[in-house]
């Protein structure tokens, strides 16, 4: 008895001390952070891993977008030598034009060639043909108009072929980013699902989805932004190229005026037009 009662007069023991204490706080399971097995993790993040795990929408809309990314090469492709080869024989076309003042040595000097000014040449001759009856008598006034209405044809023609194909630039420009746009919003909306889904916000099982949906405004963009410059680049050479046919235009005009002028003269001492150097 005497012991106990030392024991009770010097205090608790560290003991007791250490059995009072709280015990730490467990963590709730609200705070724990998910853990997620290693299969379930993305483990292929390229371009086209993501194209092959995206919903079928958003593979739909990914594959539009580099079908119109194809045509628009294709197309750049197309016009690149159409027009170079276009413009090389109207720039031949108008020299020859130039060193010949008269329709029979511009029709010699263009015989056998290709070409918009050589299809012009031969329509305004084909006009003076049909009209070599009525020019003694009813005046050289209506041949020029009528000359001048089959240049300004063929011209228009020319230039509707040559500018053909280049509004589907224009089509891909101006839509391929909201095309592209539709499937990242798809795509962001099927993320939100499964994140409901799964219960969790846990960035692995959030980016995957995001990402393939980003993944589809990079195309539309890609898609969209050489479309744009080559349809620009496009309509100005377009634009050179008629006035170079503008320019062959008022040359041959030019060329059946000065012989309806000089068929006014005596037909046996009728002056011709000469070059310096001739």
């Amino acid at each position: 008895m005497t012991t106990a009662l030392a024991q009770q007069q010097s205090g608790p023991t560290s003991t007791d001390i250490v059995q009072s204490l709280p015990s730490p706080a467990q963590p709730s399971v609200e705070d724990a952070t998910v853990e997620l097995p290693p299969s379930a993790l993305p483990h292929n993040l390229s371009p086209w891993g993501m194209f092959l795990a995206a919903d079928n929408v958003v593979k739909a809309v990914m594959i539009s977008l580099v079908f119109a990314s194809v045509v628009t090469w294709t197309i750049w492709l197309a016009k690149t030598l159409q027009l170079a080869t276009a413009r090389y024989r109207a720039s031949r076309g108008l020299r020859l034009l130039s060193e010949n003042p008269t329709m029979a040595g511009a029709l010699t000097a263009l015989a056998g060639r290709n070409g918009t000014v050589a299809d012009m040449l031969l329509a305004a001759q084909r006009e003076i043909e049909l009209s070599d009856p009525a020019i003694d008598h009813a005046g050289s006034e209506g041949l020029k108009a009528r000359v001048g209405s089959a240049l300004e044809r063929t011209e228009a023609r020319a230039g509707r072929r040559m500018a053909k194909g280049t509004g589907v630039l224009a089509t891909i420009g101006s839509t391929a980013p909201f095309v592209g746009l539709f499937g990242t919003v798809w795509g962001v909306m099927n993320s939100f699902i499964g994140i409901s889904q799964a219960q969790t916000t846990n960035l692995a099982v959030v980016a995957p989805g995001i990402a393939e949906a980003l993944l589809a405004t990079a195309i539309g963009l890609v898609a969209a932004i050489p479309a744009v410059v080559i349809y620009n680049v496009f309509a100005r050479s377009v634009t050179g190229y008629r006035h170079l046919l503008a320019d062959a235009s008022a040359g041959i005009e030019r060329i059946v005026s000065r012989d309806l002028d000089f068929r006014k003269l005596s037909g046996a001492g009728r002056a011709k037009p000469t070059f310096a150097g001739e």
